[in-house]
Parts: C-alpha cells; sequence; structure tokens
C-alpha cells in the first residue's frame, strides 16, 4: 500500500502545490497512490496528535508513505529521526521526493536522512535570522515595514508566513506557486512583498 503525506503549517496554505508534486512523481515512476492523508498542523506538533502518527500506527511492513520532503514530517532533526527510526522497526519504507532519497533502515540511509534533515533545520534558522535582521535594519533606517493599525486578517496571516515565503524564494521557487501553496493570488503575493519594505 502507498500513502502520500502532505502536511502545510497553516490554515491559509494549501495542499495543492504537494499534491501535484506527488502526483506526477507517482505517474513518472508507475506508483499508484492508494490513500492521501492531509493535515493542516505545525511540524512540533505532538506525532501522537497528528493524523500521521495515527497513519503510520495502521501501516504494514512494505508500506511506502510518500512525501515532498523530509521536513514536511516534523519541524525540526531529532523529531525527523525518531520518525525514520520508528518507520525502520516497523519496517515502512518512506520516500522523500524533493531530496530525492528512500528510507530503508539502512546504515547509508541513516547517514543521508540526518544530513537532510540537520541541513534543512540549520536553513530554517539562518533563513530566520537574516528575516529578523533585514526587518530591524530596515526599521532603523526609517522604513516601515507594515501599516501599524488596520491589518487585515490576510496580512496577518502574510506576516506569520513570512519566513516560509523567503524561504521559498530563496529556494527559487517561482511566485505563482507560492502563492498556490498558500492560497492567495499572484499579484496579491507580489503586492504584500513589495510593501514589506517600502518606505514611509
Amino acid at each position: 500500500m502507498t500513502i502520500a503525506y502532505i502536511r502545510v503549517s497553516t490554515q491559509i496554505q494549501t495542499c495543492q502545490g504537494q499534491r501535484y508534486e506527488i502526483e506526477n512523481w507517482s505517474v513518472r515512476h508507475g506508483i499508484t497512490v492508494n490513500i492521501w492523508v492531509e493535515e493542516k498542523v505545525s511540524g512540533m506538533k505532538n506525532l501522537q496528535e497528528r493524523t500521521l502518527g495515527r497513519t503510520l500506527g495502521k501501516m504494514r511492513k512494505g508500506d511506502l508513505l510518500v512525501c515532498t520532503e523530509l521536513s514536511r514530517l516534523g519541524r525540526n532533526m531529532m523529531m525527523v529521526m525518531s520518525i525514520l527510526n520508528y518507520c525502520s522497526e516497523k519496517g515502512i519504507r518512506i520516500q522523500s521526493i524533493k531530496d530525492n532519497f528512500e528510507w530503508s533502515g539502512s546504515l547509508h540511509s541513516k547517514i543521508l536522512a540526518f544530513a537532510y534533515s540537520l541541513t534543512s533545520e540549520i536553513e530554517r534558522n539562518l533563513i530566520s535570522q537574516r528575516t529578523k535582521e533585514a526587518l530591524a535594519a530596515k526599521k532603523a533606517e526609517g522604513k516601515k515595514l507594515c501599516r501599524p493599525c488596520g491589518k487585515t486578517k490576510q496580512r496577518i496571516r502574510f506576516e506569520e508566513m513570512l519566513d516560509d515565503i523567503l524561504r521559498m524564494r530563496e529556494e527559487k521557487i517561482p511566485y505563482n506557486i507560492i502563492a498556490e501553496r498558500i492560497g492567495v493570488h499572484k499579484n496579491t503575493l507580489c503586492r504584500y512583498l513589495k510593501g514589506v519594505f517600502k518606505k514611509e
């Protein structure tokens, strides 16, 4: 049995981008996805409280779990490695599309998983740090970062997702794909990003 797992962190994000990538991958490799599992939850939430935890509990030896990248399984390296270890004990295979990585429980796959997870965590931390430093610098220069009052719900959600948006841009993901993933029009996304560093 093959299960596709999709996770987004906030309610405003959509699962369409990840689903599209998994569908394309499955067609190229002649694999049929039997079950689609989608959830909107932080990767930091306890595995037992997530749909992923319940899904893994029902999977059997030889089953395949497909995701777009290992970071979809958990927000930090320790959580990802813990999930991979659990799957290894149950004989569950994992395919990460973007990482081009297949988890088999072998020493080689463990080393690769550790490297991928650590790299992703470091990258997230660096992007977050650079974002905060850039915003602080702009603020010190007297440039406004956003409207101080009258914020819309959409703008508030944009601000909450800014780190993720900037991370996707650093990965050279096109604006239209980012907009699709977070559930907004491309022009709306571009206007927001343009206004983030707008002068007073």
